[in-house]
């Protein structure tokens, strides 16, 4: 264990509402709940990796680290870390990465993978350790009041005309488990064609329930069917968090290979965003990675306005 300085303690943290008060104060454009962090501890397995640390001065919280295995970057050797603060400690940003490799040692790491917003100075802590970029996803977000939807119908008309229905998930029968792995079949084909630095992990469908199935909103996500009733296609929408009550977040926009070039997309996209003002939501927020251009130049052309960048960055060790 790295010494510190008598004022400060390491202690085990176990209460998710103090990290969710430290992470939301660290970075406040970026505030979390301990709702939000129940439910990613659900998603932990037994199987990975998962440990955090805080340093705490007179019984507050001020800096934390975490190492875990990656979501979406699951590879063997492969963990990923971070460290928080508050910024009138950001001094301890070396002894909490320091830590956090050890504890990444420790479970056998031997490839590092971190992330920051392009514009927190987390990003510059981590590249004078040897940390080099990675991945780099643009976050956007598109005002829903402002889409003009009849600048698309042409989009809309293509999809018609290739006998595409859009239809929101609740509509297409009970969600149970048959619906569920159908779902699930669709999204794993989609996740496997998506552009990135390294290929994306697909979760088994078991991990895949534990992890989304309870955040999938049937109203909210869209499927393209084919005329043969074949799901060829599908968008996400879920609510962010409470603390961005008129806000919806933008996960996953795919269309199969054989069906791509119709307007699916666009047909995908516009009925969903219909739906969400309709319910009284104004905003939608994505994120899209830097070698996607073909979604990236949808969503530029529907209206989203790009974002500081979340940039993932990798060291070997």
């Amino acid at each position: 264990m790295v010494d510190l300085p008598p004022e400060l303690a390491w202690t085990n943290p176990t209460d998710l509402n103090c990290l969710a008060e430290l992470l939301s104060a660290a970075h406040p454009d970026a505030p979390t709940t301990a709702a939000e962090l129940e439910r990613l501890e659900r998603g932990h397995l037994p199987s990975e990796v998962h440990k955090r640390g805080v340093i705490e001065e007179n019984g507050v919280w001020v800096g934390l680290y975490e190492v875990d295995t990656p979501r979406s970057d699951s590879h063997d050797g492969w963990l990923s870390l971070s460290v928080c603060i508050l910024p009138s400690h950001k001094t301890l940003g070396e002894i909490l990465l320091a830590r956090a490799e050890a504890v990444a040692a420790e479970s056998g790491a031997h490839t590092l993978l971190s992330r920051a917003r392009e514009d927190w100075w987390e990003l510059a802590l981590l590249q004078s350790h040897g940390y080099r970029e990675h991945d780099r996803m643009w976050s956007s977000t598109l005002d829903l009041t402002k889409l003009d939807f009849a600048a698309f119908a042409g989009q809309e008309q293509k999809a018609q005309a290739a006998g595409i229905q859009i239809r929101p998930l609740i509509e297409l029968g009970l969600f149970d488990e048959a619906q569920q792995f159908r779902l699930y079949t669709l999204i794993a084909a989609l996740l496997r064609d998506v552009p990135s630095t390294s290929p994306v992990k697909v979760w088994p469908f078991e991990t895949w329930q534990l992890r989304i199935v309870d955040a999938i909103d049937p109203v909210g996500l869209f499927v393209a069917v084919a005329p043969d009733g074949q799901w060829v296609g599908v968008n996400e929408l879920y609510l962010v968090s409470p603390a961005h009550p008129h806000t919806l977040r933008n996960g996953l926009t795919g269309v199969l290979a054989h069906w791509r070039g119709h307007g699916v997309a666009y047909a995908l996209k516009l009925a969903s965003a219909r739906a969400a003002l309709a319910r009284g939501f104004t905003h939608v927020r994505t994120g899209n990675h830097s070698i996607n251009a073909p979604m990236l130049g949808i969503n530029e052309r529907l209206g989203f306005v790009r974002e500081a960048a979340w940039v993932s960055v990798r060291k070997e060790v």
